[in-house]
């Protein structure tokens, strides 16, 4: 799997790229395309932000099933995975922390289920929103720029790298 990105603090403040070496957390996320070629975005009303579906990977649960166990949690979705775009590090050198997000796009196909979100998802008032790529770039672009909290920032900044990778694959 290729290297998509690597975020680093240098990308939200300025200064020197500094890497962390161990990976704190590994996760599974991307691009949820319906039969239109719309794109899910979480959005979370609390925040007023957006982001890709997608989360942390279980001890030993295979990369590419997190993925399409995330889809199915955050939107109710079943779906199939149709391309690899690589991988993201995002180096939180603040928080001394490494996460290593794999990255893909996937379809989704049949009616939607029970969404079945976290506790602090709830909180956020997470829920879906179907939109086009376009219209996607242009809500994480406006969530980038009224976010003041770091951790989000490398989310949106993430996302949006993920979104524009997939973009490049769709639209060939």
């Amino acid at each position: 799997m290729k290297l998509i990105r690597r975020i680093s603090d240098s990308d939200i403040f300025t200064g020197a790229k500094i890497l962390i070496e161990t990976v704190s957390r590994y996760a599974s996320r991307g691009v949820l395309i319906d039969d239109q070629n719309n794109v899910a975005m979480m959005y979370m009303a609390q925040l007023n932000l957006y982001k890709l579906p997608g989360g942390g990977i279980e001890e030993g649960e295979p990369k590419e099933e997190a993925f399409l166990r995330e889809i199915k949690e955050e939107t109710g979705y079943s779906a199939e995975i149709t391309h690899e775009l690589g991988y993201i590090e995002e180096h939180k050198n603040s928080n001394e922390f490494m996460q290593l997000s794999y990255c893909y796009i996937a379809k989704a196909w049949g009616k939607a289920s029970a969404v079945d979100l976290s506790e602090s998802e709830l909180d956020l008032g997470m829920h879906v929103k179907w939109m086009t790529c376009d219209q996607a770039l242009e809500v994480m672009s406006e969530s980038l720029k009224i976010c003041n909290d770091y951790s989000l920032k490398f989310m949106i900044i993430r996302d949006m790298t993920i979104l524009e990778s997939a973009i490049d694959i769709l639209e060939k």
